[in-house]
């Protein structure tokens, strides 16, 4: 493969995954901070700075090497957002939602990129590639 494809393939793969990690990561510490607990908050994790969220192993090295190995899939991980159950107003009911919401997050995220791409038959016939 090329330099020049071997970027590409990168690109079209590294910054989706950025973009869903951080807004995963950031959606769990925002939905903890509205429902009373300021831990991810005053770490200064809600924030859609990725730099905040990655997990030098779990979201650069594995990933990394699962690509320059051509595995058929891509796995990796973020830092966890931390979460003080206690100060939760219904800790139980709570942290069901602060739970849910990164992976909602990530499901919205995935709709509107289906949106976007359906409309790509909009763009100039150059940019399609």
């Amino acid at each position: 493969m090329k330099l020049p494809d071997t970027i590409y393939t990168a690109s079209t793969w590294i910054v989706p995954i950025l973009i869903a990690i951080t807004f995963h990561e950031a959606a769990h510490a925002f939905a903890a901070w509205r429902f009373g607990d300021d831990t991810a908050h005053r770490l200064g994790r809600i924030t859609f700075n990725p730099l905040k969220h990655v997990d030098p192993f779990g979201t650069i090295l594995l990933p990394a090497l699962l690509f320059l190995t051509k595995a058929p899939f891509l796995f990796g991980w973020a830092k966890p957002v931390p979460v003080a159950f206690q100060r939760l107003g219904e800790p139980r009911r709570d942290m069901a939602l602060v739970a849910i919401a990164g992976p909602l997050t990530n499901v919205v995220l995935a709709v509107v990129s289906a949106a976007l791409i359906r409309l790509a038959w909009l763009l100039p016939e150059s940019m399609t590639p």
